[in-house]
């Protein structure tokens, strides 16, 4: 359950960090609560997990899902670039995500 609650934690920081770009600075209301609560919920969700998990290896597990899925979205939604070296080294980040959870 520890790492179920990872990975929906993971997936509200890749919503928060995506939100702050809508949020023009905390300038414009609605984007800023949103984005608040994201990482409320996804910090007290990653707190839960802790409980159980060894808090280094849910941490960077955390940060990866959070780090390559809001590049990845960055590059969906927002025309990011999709050069095949970043795409390489996003792929270097998941590899490292399924590392640490396949030896927790």
């Amino acid at each position: 359950m520890a790492w179920v609650l990872v990975f929906i934690a993971g997936l509200l920081e890749i919503a928060w960090a995506i939100g702050l770009k809508y949020t023009e600075g905390f300038t414009k209301p609605l984007p800023s609560v949103l984005t608040v609560a994201g990482m409320l919920a996804s910090f007290v969700l990653l707190a839960q997990a802790m409980k159980t998990l060894p808090v280094g290896t849910g941490y960077a597990v955390w940060t990866g899902i959070g780090a390559a899925g809001t590049a990845l979205v960055g590059m969906w939604l927002l025309g990011e670039p999709r050069d095949a070296l970043r795409l390489v080294f996003l792929g270097l980040i998941v590899v490292g995500i399924v590392g640490l959870k396949a030896t927790a």
